[in-house]
């Protein structure tokens, strides 16, 4: 994965007109967007016009994004936004009777349904933010979680580094991890998404 261009070259390379470029910035991050239509549960003709919307609103926008390093942030952002509009143009088109029976669902399908979405967010987001972790970063954390676990002296006889000093390490790379722009708005949007559904039940 550290062989993968940096989300800030391929930002600067997009700006310069680099066709290839722009198509990695889709490919990678196609499944955040895909994954947060999902998730308001936009069926696959909304899905594709969000998800169309955010990516033409980056071309209009890719040269003032100051920090490239946030972009997984404003895309995320940005397919929260559009897709939350979606779906109330949704519901407003819908007739009355069908609204209820939508409502009727099962709750235990739903529920099953919304995990999947956010495993599916969360995978894209996490996969994003490892690959702009720094290699040392990488290789630490790829051999901390293999099955079985590698022994503490053989990662340290592997990566050149004390014993003593790989706790301390590794809970700096989660610290980097954790500040990645994807990571924090998939956290923002977990937030507010668990208090808007707490108003709602606040509200019945």
């Amino acid at each position: 994965m550290s062989d993968d261009p940096s989300v800030t070259d391929l930002v600067t390379r997009a700006r310069n007109g680099d066709k290839q470029a722009w198509d990695a910035l889709v490919e990678r991050y196609a499944p955040l967007v895909w994954s947060i239509c999902r998730r308001h549960r936009l069926g696959n003709a909304d899905a594709q016009d969000v998800s169309q919307n955010v990516w033409l609103q980056l071309v209009g926008q890719l040269n003032k994004v100051r920090d490239p390093a946030a972009l997984p942030g404003w895309l995320a952002t940005t397919a929260q936004r559009e897709s939350g509009k979606a779906q109330r143009a949704a519901r407003r088109s819908l007739p009355l009777g069908h609204v209820l029976d939508t409502m009727r669902i099962p709750g235990q399908q739903t529920g099953m349904a919304e995990h999947e979405l956010l495993r599916a967010e969360r995978d894209a987001a996490l996969h994003g933010a490892f690959t702009r972790l720094p290699p040392s970063c990488q290789r630490l954390i790829a051999m901390l979680i293999e099955d079985p676990p590698v022994p503490y002296a053989q990662i340290s006889a592997q990566l050149g580094i004390p014993v003593g000093s790989i706790g301390p390490s590794r809970g700096r790379c989660l610290e980097k991890l954790r500040h990645d722009p994807a990571i924090a708005a998939l956290i923002n949007a977990e937030t507010a998404s668990a208090g808007n559904e707490l108003s709602a039940q606040t509200a019945r």
